[in-house]
């Protein structure tokens, strides 16, 4: 440990000098013997150790959420399923490092939040003159300060009323008489909590005591420590999971099998068959985005946020006062009354009182945009694709939408 402890001393040196301790009126803590004000940080300081390289693991997420442009879906690098990315993440304990994250750093969750910083295995270690209280936080002792009591220029601290010195001698703890029970804590004289991780039930009548708390639940099995599940027969844990559930072939991320064919999303999720996973809802606000969180849309390069939805952007063309802007750069003209309200493309254009496509000087129509007349002879023979897709999009536009193929509806641009 004295590796870490000079690396704790230099750390904290460094961290008062260029002031990142910040300090407020009620951090003076009473003392008799010296006016340093304990310092206090911004919480979950975790940094990387000398000699210390983590590992890193890799995890498969929906190929849909690397897909930033509308129309270029993206496909997924995963040997088993191209719905799916394979990406590399910091193994379970550590985190991305918030100032390189091509580094993982121990992750003490909450955990840790002052005095202190993160050590591997998501323990914590004080700084230098702060130790462990009752709380699992770390605090000054003596001659630095001495919360709940007073310091002398020994260097001992003589707790306040109510508080009692711990068994190191170290720091005050409050005295509850009578003492508290199983799975509690003393927080302040004569007052007992549960402990962190557990809970009382809600019903009044109840006198089992403090039970640990198990998020998510435990499904089919029970609950016998913090965050820790003991899974009934025929029943388990799915990879990096606590609860238990029925085994099943599906992913089922942020979901719950209750039977080998049945995968149950949780609220603000719906499953796709594709990944056989629970992807995030957005209802129908997301046509022009990525649903990355429940009710969150990530919009579409070339498109911005209009409220819930995304609408798109024409940056470089002025559509007017009679034209749309139905697609980046692109004006849409005359909604086409039919089974289905649409505006026709107007790429390169703009639309006049009519609500027809106008081509600026120079440029020509041509199926759906606007081109230069010295290119309409040789761009179906450069860009077959694209012109045959224009083609199909503008009859369903103006002649397929009267109809109904297969059953399924057409893909128009929406007013």
């Amino acid at each position: 440990m004295s590796i870490l402890s000079d690396f704790s001393r230099n750390l904290t040196v460094t961290l008062l000098l260029f002031g990142i301790f910040h300090f407020s009126k009620t951090d003076f803590l009473k003392t008799t013997s010296t006016t340093i004000k304990p310092p206090v940080r911004a919480p979950g300081l975790s940094l990387p150790l000398p000699n210390s390289h983590p590992p890193k693991c890799t995890r498969e997420v929906p190929a849909i959420f690397s897909q930033y442009e509308k129309d270029v879906p993206i496909v997924g690098n995963s040997t088993t399923n191209s719905f799916l990315n394979v990406i590399e993440v910091c193994c379970r304990g550590f985190k991305r490092y918030e100032y390189d994250w091509s580094m993982c750093v121990p992750d003490c969750g909450n955990m840790c939040l002052q005095n202190g910083f993160c050590i591997d295995g998501g323990k914590c270690m004080c700084f230098d003159e702060f130790v462990h209280n009752y709380r699992n936080i770390c605090v000054p002792t003596c001659p630095l300060g001495c919360p709940h009591g007073q310091c002398y220029l020994n260097g001992t601290c003589v707790c306040n009323e109510g508080f009692i010195l711990d068994p190191s001698k170290k720091f005050c703890q409050p005295e509850c008489d009578p003492i508290c029970g199983h799975n509690e804590i003393c927080i302040e004289p004569n007052k007992c909590i549960c402990a962190d991780g557990y809970a009382k039930s809600i019903r009044p009548d109840s006198t089992m005591g403090c039970q640990p708390v198990c998020i998510p639940d435990c499904g089919f099995g029970h609950c016998i420590a913090p965050n820790e599940c003991k899974c009934f027969d025929r029943y388990e844990k799915r990879m990096n999971g606590t609860a238990c559930e029925s085994p099943c072939y599906m992913r089922c991320e942020h979901g719950f099998c209750v039977n080998q064919t049945t995968c149950i999303c949780q609220n603000g999720y719906k499953y796709d068959y594709n990944t056989t996973s629970c992807l995030p809802d957005c209802d129908d606000n997301c046509e022009n985005g990525i649903c990355i969180s429940p009710g969150v849309c990530r919009c579409f390069n070339g498109y911005e946020h209009n409220g819930i939805k995304c609408s798109a952007i024409c940056e470089n063309t002025n559509c007017g006062y009679y034209g749309k802007c139905i697609a980046p750069d692109i004006c849409g003209c005359n909604i086409i009354e039919g089974r289905f309200k649409s505006y026709q493309r107007c790429e390169e254009g703009f639309c006049n009182a009519k609500g027809r496509c106008r081509c600026k000087e120079g440029r020509t129509r041509f199926i759906n945009q606007c081109v230069s007349t010295d290119k309409v002879t040789t761009y179906a023979s450069m860009n077959p694709y694209k012109m045959n897709e224009a083609l199909i999009n503008e009859f369903n536009l103006l002649i397929g939408q009267h109809f109904m193929f297969r059953n399924e509806q057409p893909n128009y641009f929406y007013g």
